[in-house]
Protein backbone atom coordinates (compact mmCIF):
# COMPACT_ATOMS: atom_id res chain seq x y z
CA UNK A 1 0.00 0.00 0.00
CA UNK A 2 1.43 3.30 -1.06
CA UNK A 3 2.04 6.13 1.59
CA UNK A 4 -0.97 8.36 2.28
CA UNK A 5 -1.55 11.33 0.28
CA UNK A 6 -2.50 14.61 2.28
CA UNK A 7 -5.03 16.38 0.81
CA UNK A 8 -6.24 19.05 3.86
CA UNK A 9 -4.19 21.51 5.60
CA UNK A 10 -2.65 20.00 8.64
CA UNK A 11 -0.15 20.99 11.65
CA UNK A 12 3.38 19.47 11.31
CA UNK A 13 3.50 18.95 15.25
CA UNK A 14 0.78 18.28 18.30
CA UNK A 15 0.87 21.10 21.05
CA UNK A 16 3.56 19.35 23.28
CA UNK A 17 6.58 19.55 20.46
CA UNK A 18 5.66 16.20 18.86
CA UNK A 19 5.06 14.56 15.67
CA UNK A 20 1.01 15.07 14.87
CA UNK A 21 0.57 11.33 12.82
CA UNK A 22 -2.13 12.99 11.15
CA UNK A 23 0.77 14.51 8.99
CA UNK A 24 2.49 11.55 7.66
CA UNK A 25 2.80 11.09 3.94
CA UNK A 26 3.17 13.37 0.83
CA UNK A 27 1.01 16.01 -0.65
CA UNK A 28 0.78 17.81 -3.96
CA UNK A 29 1.06 20.96 -2.40
CA UNK A 30 2.75 22.67 0.44
CA UNK A 31 -0.23 22.59 2.91
CA UNK A 32 1.84 21.46 6.10
CA UNK A 33 1.80 23.92 8.37
CA UNK A 34 5.61 23.66 9.90
CA UNK A 35 5.04 24.64 14.00
CA UNK A 36 7.99 23.08 14.87
CA UNK A 37 9.20 24.57 18.60
CA UNK A 38 10.59 22.62 21.87
CA UNK A 39 13.22 19.78 21.25
CA UNK A 40 16.43 22.76 21.68
CA UNK A 41 19.47 22.36 20.15
CA UNK A 42 17.51 19.85 17.89
CA UNK A 43 15.29 22.22 15.29
CA UNK A 44 16.55 22.76 11.76
CA UNK A 45 14.79 24.84 9.39
CA UNK A 46 16.09 26.15 6.04
CA UNK A 47 15.32 27.84 2.77
CA UNK A 48 17.58 27.00 -0.25
CA UNK A 49 17.26 28.45 -3.57
CA UNK A 50 19.16 26.80 -6.90
CA UNK A 51 18.59 29.21 -10.15
CA UNK A 52 20.16 27.46 -13.29
CA UNK A 53 20.75 28.51 -17.00
CA UNK A 54 22.79 27.10 -19.70
CA UNK A 55 25.12 29.43 -18.77
CA UNK A 56 25.23 29.78 -14.49
CA UNK A 57 24.11 27.79 -11.58
CA UNK A 58 23.51 30.43 -8.30
CA UNK A 59 22.02 29.39 -4.94
CA UNK A 60 21.60 31.64 -1.93
CA UNK A 61 20.77 29.68 1.14
CA UNK A 62 18.95 31.32 5.03
CA UNK A 63 19.16 28.17 7.37
CA UNK A 64 18.64 27.98 11.07
CA UNK A 65 19.91 25.26 13.43
CA UNK A 66 19.05 26.57 16.63
CA UNK A 67 22.34 27.09 18.18
CA UNK A 68 23.59 29.02 15.01
CA UNK A 69 22.09 30.73 11.25
CA UNK A 70 24.35 30.15 8.63
CA UNK A 71 23.53 32.06 5.34
CA UNK A 72 25.37 31.48 2.18
CA UNK A 73 25.45 32.29 -1.45
CA UNK A 74 28.03 30.62 -3.98
CA UNK A 75 28.05 30.64 -8.06
CA UNK A 76 29.28 28.40 -11.02
CA UNK A 77 29.70 29.61 -14.30
CA UNK A 78 29.10 26.71 -16.59
CA UNK A 79 30.86 27.82 -19.15
CA UNK A 80 34.53 28.30 -17.64
CA UNK A 81 34.01 26.61 -14.20
CA UNK A 82 34.97 29.21 -12.39
CA UNK A 83 33.39 29.11 -8.97
CA UNK A 84 33.04 31.04 -5.46
CA UNK A 85 30.79 30.85 -2.22
CA UNK A 86 30.53 32.92 0.95
CA UNK A 87 29.21 31.52 3.87
CA UNK A 88 28.56 33.46 7.05
CA UNK A 89 27.60 31.42 10.48
CA UNK A 90 25.95 32.99 12.61
CA UNK A 91 26.77 31.69 16.67
CA UNK A 92 24.94 32.85 19.38
CA UNK A 93 22.22 31.05 18.32
CA UNK A 94 21.46 32.15 15.34
CA UNK A 95 19.75 35.81 17.02
CA UNK A 96 17.92 37.77 14.82
CA UNK A 97 17.88 35.14 11.88
CA UNK A 98 13.60 34.17 11.85
CA UNK A 99 12.54 31.49 9.63
CA UNK A 100 8.66 31.41 9.49
CA UNK A 101 6.43 27.80 9.58
CA UNK A 102 4.84 28.28 6.00
CA UNK A 103 6.68 27.24 2.30
CA UNK A 104 5.71 30.58 0.95
CA UNK A 105 6.36 33.31 3.40
CA UNK A 106 9.03 36.22 3.23
CA UNK A 107 12.55 35.32 4.54
CA UNK A 108 15.62 37.92 4.62
CA UNK A 109 18.74 37.98 6.17
CA UNK A 110 20.96 41.14 6.15
CA UNK A 111 24.32 42.25 7.13
CA UNK A 112 27.74 44.41 6.23
CA UNK A 113 28.77 41.43 3.99
CA UNK A 114 25.54 40.16 2.17
CA UNK A 115 21.97 40.79 1.55
CA UNK A 116 19.85 38.08 1.32
CA UNK A 117 16.03 38.24 0.46
CA UNK A 118 13.20 35.82 -0.38
CA UNK A 119 10.04 38.06 -0.93
CA UNK A 120 6.76 36.23 -1.28
CA UNK A 121 3.65 37.08 -3.15
CA UNK A 122 1.07 34.63 -4.39
CA UNK A 123 2.96 32.27 -6.59
CA UNK A 124 6.00 34.62 -7.14
CA UNK A 125 9.32 34.35 -5.35
CA UNK A 126 11.14 37.82 -6.07
CA UNK A 127 15.02 37.00 -4.76
CA UNK A 128 17.81 39.40 -4.38
CA UNK A 129 21.40 39.24 -3.18
CA UNK A 130 23.86 41.75 -3.11
CA UNK A 131 27.60 40.29 -1.56
CA UNK A 132 29.17 44.02 -2.05
CA UNK A 133 32.69 42.01 -1.42
CA UNK A 134 31.54 38.74 -2.62
CA UNK A 135 34.93 37.00 -2.79
CA UNK A 136 36.89 38.74 -0.40
CA UNK A 137 38.49 41.31 -2.75
CA UNK A 138 35.79 44.05 -3.62
CA UNK A 139 34.56 42.49 -6.50
CA UNK A 140 30.60 42.33 -5.92
CA UNK A 141 28.05 40.19 -6.64
CA UNK A 142 24.21 41.50 -7.06
CA UNK A 143 20.83 39.22 -8.05
CA UNK A 144 17.67 40.13 -8.97
CA UNK A 145 15.74 36.68 -9.90
CA UNK A 146 12.04 36.58 -10.14
CA UNK A 147 10.29 32.79 -10.04
CA UNK A 148 6.98 32.43 -11.24
CA UNK A 149 4.74 29.48 -10.18
CA UNK A 150 2.45 28.70 -12.50
CA UNK A 151 -1.10 28.39 -11.51
CA UNK A 152 -1.43 24.56 -11.97
CA UNK A 153 1.78 24.22 -10.48
CA UNK A 154 2.62 21.08 -8.12
CA UNK A 155 5.41 20.37 -6.17
CA UNK A 156 6.61 17.42 -3.66
CA UNK A 157 6.32 17.78 -0.16
CA UNK A 158 6.60 15.41 2.43
CA UNK A 159 7.01 14.32 5.90
CA UNK A 160 9.19 12.13 7.41
CA UNK A 161 8.82 10.70 10.73
CA UNK A 162 11.73 8.88 12.62
CA UNK A 163 10.38 8.70 15.57
CA UNK A 164 7.61 10.94 17.78
CA UNK A 165 9.92 13.33 18.67
CA UNK A 166 12.79 13.18 15.77
CA UNK A 167 10.97 14.31 12.07
CA UNK A 168 11.05 16.47 9.04
CA UNK A 169 8.66 18.42 6.67
CA UNK A 170 10.67 18.74 3.35
CA UNK A 171 8.59 20.76 0.18
CA UNK A 172 10.94 20.07 -3.08
CA UNK A 173 10.15 22.77 -5.78
CA UNK A 174 11.59 22.43 -9.30
CA UNK A 175 11.22 23.64 -12.88
CA UNK A 176 9.74 27.09 -11.31
CA UNK A 177 10.08 29.34 -14.34
CA UNK A 178 13.23 32.46 -13.47
CA UNK A 179 13.74 35.49 -14.75
CA UNK A 180 15.96 38.21 -13.96
CA UNK A 181 19.69 38.31 -14.21
CA UNK A 182 23.13 38.14 -12.12
CA UNK A 183 25.91 39.95 -11.98
CA UNK A 184 28.94 38.74 -11.40
CA UNK A 185 32.93 40.12 -11.44
CA UNK A 186 31.57 42.64 -14.16
CA UNK A 187 30.09 39.51 -15.97
CA UNK A 188 26.29 39.89 -16.66
CA UNK A 189 23.84 37.00 -17.21
CA UNK A 190 20.25 37.15 -17.83
CA UNK A 191 18.29 34.72 -16.84
CA UNK A 192 14.94 34.29 -19.19
CA UNK A 193 12.00 32.41 -17.98
CA UNK A 194 11.98 30.20 -21.28
CA UNK A 195 15.00 28.04 -20.51
CA UNK A 196 15.91 28.51 -16.84
CA UNK A 197 14.77 27.47 -13.65
CA UNK A 198 14.26 28.08 -9.93
CA UNK A 199 14.43 24.83 -7.43
CA UNK A 200 13.72 25.58 -3.84
CA UNK A 201 14.36 22.83 -1.21
CA UNK A 202 12.54 23.89 1.83
CA UNK A 203 12.70 21.82 5.03
CA UNK A 204 11.82 22.12 9.38
CA UNK A 205 12.13 19.56 11.16
CA UNK A 206 13.51 17.96 14.51
CA UNK A 207 16.35 16.38 13.54
CA UNK A 208 19.03 13.75 14.81
CA UNK A 209 22.52 14.86 16.28
CA UNK A 210 24.40 12.38 13.53
CA UNK A 211 22.64 12.47 9.76
CA UNK A 212 23.84 11.09 6.29
CA UNK A 213 21.55 11.97 2.85
CA UNK A 214 21.83 12.02 -1.02
CA UNK A 215 19.90 14.56 -2.89
CA UNK A 216 19.51 15.05 -6.77
CA UNK A 217 17.42 17.38 -8.64
CA UNK A 218 17.38 18.99 -12.07
CA UNK A 219 15.08 20.90 -14.40
CA UNK A 220 15.05 20.59 -18.18
CA UNK A 221 12.64 20.77 -21.39
CA UNK A 222 11.92 17.68 -22.77
CA UNK A 223 10.15 17.59 -26.63
CA UNK A 224 8.07 20.47 -25.02
CA UNK A 225 7.49 19.97 -21.93
CA UNK A 226 8.79 20.90 -18.36
CA UNK A 227 10.63 18.38 -16.39
CA UNK A 228 11.68 18.41 -13.03
CA UNK A 229 13.48 15.27 -11.35
CA UNK A 230 13.45 15.07 -7.34
CA UNK A 231 15.57 11.78 -5.62
CA UNK A 232 16.74 11.60 -2.14
CA UNK A 233 18.01 8.55 0.00
CA UNK A 234 19.82 7.16 2.94
CA UNK A 235 17.92 10.05 5.58
CA UNK A 236 14.53 8.67 4.51
CA UNK A 237 15.56 5.10 4.92
CA UNK A 238 13.01 2.89 6.95
CA UNK A 239 10.39 5.53 7.67
CA UNK A 240 8.10 4.23 5.20
CA UNK A 241 8.38 7.91 3.26
CA UNK A 242 10.61 9.13 0.51
CA UNK A 243 11.14 12.56 -1.17
CA UNK A 244 11.13 10.78 -4.93
CA UNK A 245 9.03 12.17 -7.44
CA UNK A 246 9.04 13.86 -11.35
CA UNK A 247 7.24 16.97 -11.87
CA UNK A 248 5.92 16.52 -15.88
CA UNK A 249 4.13 20.02 -17.09
CA UNK A 250 3.57 21.24 -13.49
CA UNK A 251 2.36 18.07 -12.07
CA UNK A 252 3.91 15.76 -9.65
CA UNK A 253 4.21 11.99 -10.69
CA UNK A 254 5.43 10.64 -7.23
CA UNK A 255 7.29 7.92 -7.21
CA UNK A 256 7.29 5.70 -4.04
CA UNK A 257 10.27 2.99 -4.48
CA UNK A 258 13.67 3.94 -3.24
CA UNK A 259 16.44 5.10 -5.41
CA UNK A 260 19.54 2.64 -5.73
CA UNK A 261 22.49 5.00 -5.47
CA UNK A 262 25.76 4.05 -7.16
CA UNK A 263 28.86 6.30 -6.71
CA UNK A 264 32.39 6.26 -5.52
CA UNK A 265 33.29 7.91 -2.50
CA UNK A 266 37.01 8.20 -3.69
CA UNK A 267 36.00 9.49 -6.56
CA UNK A 268 32.68 11.75 -6.74
CA UNK A 269 33.62 12.88 -10.19
CA UNK A 270 33.08 9.59 -11.58
CA UNK A 271 29.51 8.91 -13.14
CA UNK A 272 26.60 8.13 -10.53
CA UNK A 273 23.82 5.55 -11.08
CA UNK A 274 20.44 5.92 -10.12
CA UNK A 275 17.75 3.65 -10.30
CA UNK A 276 14.47 2.59 -8.92
CA UNK A 277 14.32 -0.55 -6.83
CA UNK A 278 12.70 -2.93 -7.59
CA UNK A 279 10.79 -1.32 -11.41
CA UNK A 280 11.99 0.48 -14.37
CA UNK A 281 10.71 3.72 -13.05
CA UNK A 282 14.10 5.81 -12.86
CA UNK A 283 17.16 5.10 -14.72
CA UNK A 284 19.57 7.41 -15.00
CA UNK A 285 23.42 8.48 -15.40
CA UNK A 286 24.82 11.43 -13.69
CA UNK A 287 27.84 12.78 -15.15
CA UNK A 288 29.40 15.44 -13.12
CA UNK A 289 31.26 18.58 -14.00
CA UNK A 290 32.30 20.17 -11.30
CA UNK A 291 32.57 18.80 -7.63
CA UNK A 292 31.51 21.59 -5.09
CA UNK A 293 33.24 20.30 -1.52
CA UNK A 294 31.81 21.97 1.86
CA UNK A 295 33.47 21.09 4.82
CA UNK A 296 32.73 22.40 8.80
CA UNK A 297 34.25 21.57 11.52
CA UNK A 298 33.75 24.21 14.65
CA UNK A 299 33.00 22.23 18.10
CA UNK A 300 29.77 20.72 17.77
CA UNK A 301 29.05 21.18 14.27
CA UNK A 302 30.41 19.30 11.38
CA UNK A 303 29.74 18.96 7.63
CA UNK A 304 31.09 17.50 5.03
CA UNK A 305 29.74 17.77 1.71
CA UNK A 306 29.84 16.78 -2.03
CA UNK A 307 27.45 18.69 -3.92
CA UNK A 308 28.49 17.57 -7.60
CA UNK A 309 27.02 19.39 -10.29
CA UNK A 310 26.67 18.08 -13.69
CA UNK A 311 24.16 15.87 -16.27
CA UNK A 312 21.74 13.46 -16.19
CA UNK A 313 20.86 10.85 -18.87
CA UNK A 314 18.44 7.83 -18.98
CA UNK A 315 15.01 7.53 -19.19
CA UNK A 316 12.12 8.01 -16.64
CA UNK A 317 8.64 6.73 -16.02
CA UNK A 318 5.52 8.83 -15.48
CA UNK A 319 2.45 7.36 -13.46
CA UNK A 320 0.58 6.65 -16.29
CA UNK A 321 3.79 4.58 -17.66
CA UNK A 322 4.71 6.99 -20.27
CA UNK A 323 8.55 7.11 -20.77
CA UNK A 324 11.18 9.97 -20.69
CA UNK A 325 13.98 10.14 -21.96
CA UNK A 326 16.38 12.36 -20.57
CA UNK A 327 19.30 13.74 -22.33
CA UNK A 328 21.89 15.97 -20.87
CA UNK A 329 19.74 17.70 -18.06
CA UNK A 330 21.68 19.72 -15.61
CA UNK A 331 21.15 19.74 -12.22
CA UNK A 332 22.81 18.02 -8.92
CA UNK A 333 23.63 15.11 -7.00
CA UNK A 334 25.17 15.01 -3.61
CA UNK A 335 26.43 13.31 -0.82
CA UNK A 336 26.45 15.22 2.66
CA UNK A 337 27.13 13.99 6.11
CA UNK A 338 26.16 16.23 9.54
CA UNK A 339 26.73 16.51 12.97
CA UNK A 340 24.71 19.21 13.64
Amino acid sequence: MPPHEITKAVNLSLRNGRLNEESIGWARMPIINCNVKGSFLRKKKWNYWCVTTADVLFSATISHIDYAAVIFVYILDLKTLKFYERTSTLLLFGKNVKLPDGVHETVSYESEEMTIQFNESGQETAIHVLCPNFNGKGKVLEADIVLTRPDDYESLNVVVPWSKSRYQFTSKQPTIPAEGKIVWENKEYQINKEDSFGCLDFGRGIWKYHSTWNWASASGVVNGKRVGLNFGGQWTDGTGQNENGLLINNRLHKIHEDIAWEYDTDDFMKPWKLSTVGTNRVSLVFTPLYERIASTNALIIQSNVHQMIGHFDGIVVTENGEEIKIKNMLGWAEDHMAKW
